[in-house]
């Protein structure tokens, strides 16, 4: 017997991350000003490399599409949230909410795959100092790019139609400021365990296949630095990993626990705290993470503001 409670829902309504009036205008001012400091601070991570020759190498070409996945990642969601914070309707469309679910999905795999990519990076530079060139080539560098862009779309693509599979009730409200799974999955009238089972499976395998790659990576980075008898290149060998050893735990931290656990354990409220952090908070930090942490970063960084400044002022 067909339930006639289900109807083709057109669009949805995202509530936001709060309700209250008097919050709206400090959250539109708080998250305009740190989406404007992500997008700034990551491109100019990526005008610095591309200007600065001595940057041409594969650690700052793999984290110059960090800076853009994450400039990528945010601008999926905070333009329609601002947007939304003032509009009377909240409203998204059905294949709207779909595309966000999409991009959000894909650029969230291509930081993750990227992450990976640059731990090995870090593992034969240091691993394997001497034929580091011959290993890591501009053209291998390319085709590892290459596999982190399909392999991000794919993925997105498989859980973005089953999304499309499940069906909705007549009750349109998404209790988040974007189109998450798991919320869009708690008003589903559909049963969404195809849904969860491959977010089990196939993302745990997509999202911890990465993270035990940056394990293993430096479980051997740290048995090669230990047996080195200088104190100084133990030191210059960590320093050069501390900035992305901190970007990965923030980012895997947030995300582990915002999705791999039982859809019946999820809470509405610590969802949406986490997922600021890794979509909004995360990308604007990493700029500062990279740039404070990281002395060829810091030294382009002065001799670019050092060559603009000369320029303005001639």
């Amino acid at each position: 017997m067909i339930n006639t409670s289900w109807t083709s829902v057109s669009h949805f309504v995202l509530l936001g991350i709060s309700t209250h009036p008097e919050e709206q205008i400090p959250l539109f001012l708080l998250f305009l000003l740190m989406y404007l400091i992500n997008i700034s601070g990551n491109f100019a991570i990526i005008t610095l490399i591309i200007s600065t020759p001595r940057l041409h190498t594969p650690m700052y070409i793999f984290l110059s599409n960090l800076a853009l996945a994450d400039i990528c990642f945010t601008s999926t969601t905070v333009p329609k949230m601002l947007q939304n914070i003032f509009s009377p309707t909240k409203a998204i469309s059905y294949m709207g909410c779909l595309a966000q679910t999409y991009f959000f999905i894909c650029f969230a795999a291509m930081e993750n795959f990227l992450l990976a990519m640059m731990a090995y990076d870090r593992y034969i530079a240091i691993c394997y100092p001497f034929r580091y060139p011959m290993i890591l080539t501009r053209t291998l560098c390319s085709q590892m790019v290459a596999l982190c862009h399909a392999l991000s779309h794919l993925h997105a693509l498989l859980h973005t139609f089953l999304m499309g599979r499940l069906i909705f009730c007549a009750d349109n409200k998404i209790p988040h400021f974007f189109c998450d799974l798991y919320p869009l999955m708690k008003i589903s009238c559909s049963s969404p365990y195809l849904n969860t089972l491959m977010i089990h499976t196939e993302g745990v395998i997509v999202i911890n296949g990465a993270l035990a790659f940056i394990i293993a990576s430096y479980a051997h980075i740290i048995s090669v630095v230990l047996r080195s008898p200088s104190a100084k290149s133990k030191w210059r060998a960590f320093s050069t990993c501390g900035s992305h050893l901190t970007v990965v735990a923030i980012f895997y931290g947030t995300l582990t626990w915002a999705y791999f656990r039982p859809l019946t354990s999820y809470s509405v409220t610590e969802g949406r705290i986490l997922t600021v952090m890794y979509t909004v908070v995360t990308p604007m930090l990493n700029p500062f993470i990279y740039s404070l942490r990281n002395g060829d970063v810091k030294g382009a960084s002065r001799k670019w503001v050092s060559r603009i400044l000369t320029s303005f002022f001639s």
